[in-house]
């Protein structure tokens, strides 16, 4: 595995910090990119992951990307984490400008990295047997929700990008793999959609016994990885054991119905 790299994006914080440290766990080379140059230093420093800074919705760096990962060695697996949602305004009041943030880091900077990048993947897998594609997206791509719709869209696109990619590619061995995390609890995502209202954004995990971590969609992305080159992990929907659908959610202990609990 030491000679296979991964890129991954996102890499700054959250399940795109934790799937770098969990790849590298595995011995994989990981490339980090995200925006946020001193956390990918700080990540660099711990793990041995190539630190890259770069703006996925520009297309200056992604080129700039590009280059660099072609002159420092083949490219095995993309694993694009970058995203994120901002509000949670009904349709009649969203802003356009949260929803067309949302469409450019969600969509477009995945359809740019799959596009920029399938050269070097082809390659990696004329010369080692295979390739991967993998796009975390959210089970808010698979059913709607109230104040949910910008997000909605944005990530049932990116969902619809690998759906789409997935049969573009057929006859090839890239894999096109999709996680669709349900509740996460990482530092940053819902306390950035909530306009940093760090009170809000604990409310929403309020009473939830053990929401899902970033580390625990990590390793679900290192096993798809490292799974067989032949076997596909299509599509991957991971929720909490509190969190039975996307609008069903138990707070409060999870207790079986008619046993005494000592």
């Amino acid at each position: 595995m030491a000679s296979r790299r991964a890129v991954v994006t996102g890499a700054s914080s959250g399940i795109g910090e934790a799937a770098a440290r969990a790849l590298r766990g595995a011995g994989w080379d990981v490339v980090a990119v995200a925006r946020r140059a001193d956390r990918l230093a700080a990540l660099e420093s711990e793990t041995g992951a190539v630190a890259y800074a770069a703006d996925l919705t520009s297309e200056a760096d992604i080129s700039a990307l590009v280059a660099f990962l072609d002159e420092s060695g083949p490219v095995h697996s993309l694993v694009h984490v970058a995203g994120g949602a901002r509000g949670t305004e009904r349709v009649e009041d969203g802003r356009a400008e949260d929803w067309q943030w949302m469409f450019e880091v969600n969509v477009l900077s995945a359809q740019r990295l799959v596009a920029a990048l399938l050269p070097q993947l082809r390659r990696a897998a004329a010369s080692d047997g295979h390739a991967d594609t993998l796009f975390v997206t959210s089970t808010a791509a698979q059913t709607a929700y109230a104040g949910g719709a910008g997000y909605n869209a944005a990530k049932a696109g990116e969902a619809m990008i690998a759906h789409a990619l997935r049969l573009e590619l057929n006859g090839e061995p890239i894999r096109v793999v999709e996680v669709a995390p349900g509740m996460v609890h990482t530092p940053e995502f819902t306390l950035n959609r909530l306009g940093g209202d760090s009170v809000a954004a604990e409310r929403v995990y309020e009473g939830v016994e053990a929401p899902l971590t970033a580390d625990d969609v990590a390793d679900v992305i290192a096993y798809a990885l490292n799974a067989p080159g032949h076997v596909n992990l299509d599509l991957i929907t991971m929720r909490p054991v509190a969190q039975s659908a996307q609008h069903l959610l138990a707070r409060g202990p999870l207790r079986p119905r008619g046993v005494d609990v000592a």
